[in-house]
C-alpha cells in the first residue's frame, strides 16, 4: 500500500471532523463549557462499555444505541444544571463547569468498574483515548459524512436559536425562549458528534479539534461569519502539518496532530501580541 492510499482515508476523516467540531467549539467556547465534549465523550464511552456487559459486540449498531443513551443522559444533566441563560448551574452560584466535571469524574469511575467485568474492557477504555484514526475505513467515513451532514443541516436551519443562546443569552431569555429545551437539543446534538468522533480520533484529537481552532479564530475577531472560516482553517492546517509529519517522520499520528494544533495556537498567540488581527464587533446570530 502506498503512503497516499495510507494516509488519504485519516485526512478525509480529519477534514470532516474538523468541520463540524470546529464549528460547535465556536458555541463551547462561548458557553464557557471547555470541558463538556470530554465529559460527553466519557458518557459516550461508558455506554459502549455498557453494552458489553449484554454481550453485544463492540462494532454492533447496537453499540452505537447505549453509547448515545448515555451522552442523551448526559445533554439532560447539562441542559438541567444551566439554570441561568449566563451558563451558571445551581442558581448561578455554581459555574456549570463544576457540574460537567462532576458529570466526567463518575462517569469515569463507572467506566473502570464496567470495563473490569467485561472482556476486552481495558483495550476498549484506551481505544476512547487513542481512537484508531489511521485504520478508518471508506465506510465509516461514509457513515460520518452522512450523519455530519444532515448535523449541519439540522445546525443552520435552528442557527438563530442555538447561536442566539451562546453569544447573547440575555436576548433569548428576553423574547421568552424555553433555554433549557434548547440547551438539551444543542447538546444531543453535539453528544451525536462526539459518540462518532471518539472512535475514530480519540477524546484527546476530539478535544484540540473542538477547542484549539476556537480559541484561535477568537483571538483575531468576534465577527461570527469571520470566526467559522479561520476556525475552521486553522483546523484544516493543523490537521494536515500533522498526518504530513507522522507520515514523513514514521510517528505517531494522534498525539503528533494535538501536538500541532498546540503548536499553531502558540504561533497564533505570538501573531495577536504583535498586533496582527484585531477582533470586531459581533455579527448578527444569523449571519454565519
Amino acid at each position: 500500500m502506498s503512503g497516499l492510499e495510507l494516509m488519504l482515508p485519516p485526512f478525509v476523516a480529519c477534514m470532516i471532523l474538523v468541520a463540524m467540531l470546529s464549528y460547535l467549539g465556536l458555541h463551547v467556547i462561548a458557553r464557557e463549557v471547555i470541558f463538556v465534549d470530554l465529559s460527553l465523550a466519557q458518557m459516550a464511552a461508558l455506554g459502549s462499555l455498557s453494552a458489553l456487559l449484554f454481550h453485544v459486540s463492540p462494532d454492533s449498531p447496537m453499540t452505537f444505541v447505549f453509547a448515545l443513551l448515555m451522552t442523551a443522559v448526559g445533554a439532560f444533566l447539562f441542559a438541567l444544571t444551566r439554570s441561568s441563560v449566563h451558563g451558571g448551574g445551581g442558581g448561578g452560584r455554581v459555574p456549570q463547569e463544576a457540574f460537567i466535571g462532576i458529570v466526567y469524574v463518575v462517569a469515569s469511575a463507572a467506566a473502570v468498574l464496567v470495563a473490569n467485568k467485561v472482556p476486552g474492557g481495558g483495550e476498549a477504555v484506551e481505544k476512547t483515548l487513542v481512537g484508531s484514526l489511521l485504520w478508518v475505513t471508506w465506510s465509516t467515513i461514509k457513515k460520518l459524512a452522512l450523519v455530519y451532514a444532515a448535523l449541519g443541516v439540522f445546525h443552520w436551519a435552528l442557527r438563530r436559536r442555538f447561536l442566539t443562546i451562546s453569544f447573547h443569552p440575555a436576548e433569548a431569555e428576553a423574547q421568552g425562549w424555553q433555554i433549557r429545551m434548547w440547551d438539551f437539543v444543542f447538546y444531543l446534538s453535539f453528544g451525536v458528534v462526539i459518540t462518532l468522533a471518539v472512535p475514530i480520533a480519540g477524546v484527546l484529537m476530539v478535544f484540540s479539534f473542538l477547542v484549539v481552532p476556537a480559541v484561535i479564530a477568537n483571538l483575531f475577531t468576534a465577527d461570527k461569519r469571520k470566526l467559522t472560516i479561520i476556525s475552521w482553517s486553522s483546523g484544516a492546517l493543523a490537521s494536515i502539518l500533522g498526518l504530513w509529519l507522522s507520515y514523513t517522520k514514521d510517528l505517531p499520528t494522534g498525539p503528533l496532530v494535538v501536538c500541532m494544533y498546540g503548536l499553531l495556537l502558540v504561533g497564533a498567540a505570538v501573531l495577536r501580541k504583535l498586533g496582527v488581527g484585531g477582533r470586531g464587533a459581533s455579527a448578527n446570530p444569523q449571519n454565519v
